[in-house]
């Protein structure tokens, strides 16, 4: 028992309390500063971990494109170790701890967020297509010796397919990053992560896709026979222009050749067409539709007009094939840009430049006989194909000339096998109609020509589209504009060919272009007017299926232009989704461009 008078224990036992408690609050402050500069530190190391991805994934994507297989390989492995170091510097306790703190928090979680996405891309979508990169690039796709190695394609599908799911996985975790107290700094690295892996996993999918379906489409597991669609600009349809030339491929075990060349013509009519065709069809553009090869792609839907044409072959020559491929002598001057100047028969030298004035305009001055027009063409096309089935063109710019072809409409394919033709849906090959979605409504300028010549060739196309709530309930008020210009000669009645013309045999004068113009809108949307020249058009609006149409007719003598708006009112749904148009491809495709109207007016046509 202590000597201590009461008196005076007690305030020593507070003030060993009171040290004590000291202790503790400076051991706490002394772990939370500890804990700050930890997380501090490692956030500044994963900071600079997730730069070095960042750049490195746009190095990869270089020398993805130059088939620098090698180099590529040794950036994803550099990749990775960057990426799975991100993902461990924000990963331990005291992070996950500080996750929790109010305002901090929130900054934390979103730097974890993406250091998981970076990681997840860099093992399930990188890694697996490092490991089959040396098997697939745009080489991969050229013939040697006549054929395309299937077997690497058919190795790489996998791999390919696991990266493509990484990626949409990916696109949907970065979506989902909750960016609304975040640090400017950190919601600009959100956006920059989202809109990069947006931008990669959409082009991931269209190269899953090819992976996939190009080794079947290719005959890996049987012959393959495809007919080709040689569409003519000269004399539009809405699909491009009239099935001039109609050729045969065949296709086995990656070897392609070219084989029966027909013209469109030579199918003559059939008495009905030769497949149903819906009420619709049948209002806008006729039966003719279904009765006429060079009229099958009168309608925008390539899949009916695909199916139109298989059956038209099967008739006259009792084979049904596969699928059905078409292009136009536009796509022909890409290619010729991987494949270099081709000679012809004739001595005529087809080059990128020339090639589309050659066989959209010059052939009918050289050539006034239908039969010599369509060996020519059947010249040109044999030739071209041969210099590409042999493999004897630049791979990239090959791919590029294709992908270019397809963007502008002027490439399409369609394929028999049910399977096949719901993978090609919804790509640039497909030919679909516009649709509507939460980030853009689309909107379709499809032309057909009326005058039953070749004068589309001095046709200039301007499309412009733009949108814009007008209205209390919030629905959105969407305006196309068109813009035709018959550029041909003063003097075109005269001086250019009766073939190309017409000479009046159709009821339209020489010289003049007569054009049937169909504005498709997406499903559900309302008509709300036109005007032609500033003034109210009449015109014929009706359905294509869920599509509103509207439809008017031009007739433009030379160097005389007109100007028409169609206007549509679209679900509030989509009131902030942007707004984007595609037209037919005619000999030049002018860019798309915005479009401002007055909201004041009852319909802002004018």
């Amino acid at each position: 028992m202590s000597d201590l008078p009461e008196s005076r224990r007690i305030p020593t036992r507070r003030t060993h309390r009171r040290r004590t408690v000291l202790w503790v609050v400076l051991a706490f402050v002394m772990l939370l500063i500890l804990a700050v500069a930890w997380v501090g530190i490692r956030g500044l190391m994963a900071k600079r971990d997730l730069e070095q991805s960042v750049e490195l994934v746009g190095t990869l994507r270089s020398q993805l494109v130059a088939s620098d297989t090698k180099a590529a390989q040794k950036t994803a492995r550099a990749l990775g170790d960057h990426a799975s170091s991100a993902r461990s510097l924000t990963g331990d306790p005291v992070w996950s701890a500080f996750q929790h703190v109010p305002f901090f928090g929130t900054n934390l979680r979103a730097v974890r967020d993406v250091a998981v996405i970076v990681d997840d891309i860099s093992t399930g979508a990188v890694k697996p297509v490092a490991s089959v990169i040396n098997n697939v690039n745009l080489n991969a796709f050229a013939p040697k010796n006549g054929k395309v190695d299937l077997e690497p394609l058919v190795r790489a599908q996998p791999a390919v397919a696991k990266a493509t799911n990484t990626l949409q996985q990916a696109d949907r975790d970065a979506a989902r990053i909750d960016t609304s107290s975040t640090l400017s700094p950190v919601t600009n690295a959100v956006d920059r992560l989202r809109n990069a892996v947006s931008t990669v996993s959409q082009q991931a999918e269209v190269a899953n896709r090819a992976v996939q379906l190009a080794p079947a489409m290719l005959g890996s597991d049987g012959e393959r026979k495809y007919l080709l669609l040689f569409q003519n600009n000269a004399e539009l349809r809405a699909g491009g222009g009239i099935s001039g030339a109609v050729a045969l491929l065949h296709a086995q075990d990656g070897a392609i050749r070219l084989g029966d060349q027909v013209s469109g013509s030579s199918f003559g009519e059939f008495a009905e067409p030769v497949l149903p065709l819906s009420d619709d069809t049948k209002a806008l553009y006729g039966s003719i539709t279904g009765q006429y090869m060079q009229d099958v792609n009168l309608t925008p839907r390539f899949d009916v007009s695909a199916q139109l044409a298989r059956e038209m072959w099967n008739r006259r020559f009792g084979e049904k094939v596969d699928g059905v491929l078409s292009m136009d002598p536009v796509t022909l001057s890409y290619l010729l840009r991987a494949t270099g100047p081709v000679q012809l028969p004739t001595g005529d030298t087809l080059t990128a430049d020339n090639a589309a004035k050659v066989l959209l305009s010059d052939v009918y001055a050289k050539y006034q006989n239908g039969d010599q027009q369509d060996a020519f063409f059947a010249s040109a096309a044999s030739t071209v194909f041969t210099k590409i089935s042999s493999g004897q063109f630049d791979a990239k710019k090959f791919m590029a000339a294709l992908a270019q072809g397809a963007d502008e409409n002027r490439l399409r394919l369609w394929s028999g096998k049910d399977g096949e033709e719901r993978q090609l849906q919804n790509t640039p090959l497909a030919g679909d109609l516009p649709r509507a979605s939460a980030s853009t409504r689309e909107f379709g300028v499809y032309l057909n020509d009326g005058t039953a010549a070749k004068m589309d060739y001095y046709l200039d196309k301007k499309v412009s589209v733009g949108s814009s709530v007008c209205r209390k309930d919030g629905r959105p008020t969407s305006v196309v504009e068109v813009t035709l210009k018959n550029t041909a000669p003063a003097d075109a009645a005269t001086s250019l060919p009766r073939y190309v013309t017409g000479g009046g045999d159709f009821g339209t004068e020489p010289g003049k272009i007569k054009t049937l113009v169909a504005v498709y809108a997406p499903p559900n949307a309302i008509y709300l007017g036109a005007s032609q020249d500033g003034k109210a058009a009449g015109l014929q609006t009706t359905v294509d299926g869920d599509h509103p149409v509207a439809q008017l007719r031009t007739l433009l003598a030379p160097g005389q232009s007109t100007t028409f708006r169609v206007a549509f009112l679209g679900d509030a749904k989509y009131a902030k989704a942007g707004v984007q148009a595609e037209s037919t491809p005619g000999v030049r495709q002018s860019k798309v461009e915005p479009l401002q109207f007055d909201c004041t007016k009852p319909v802002p046509v004018g």
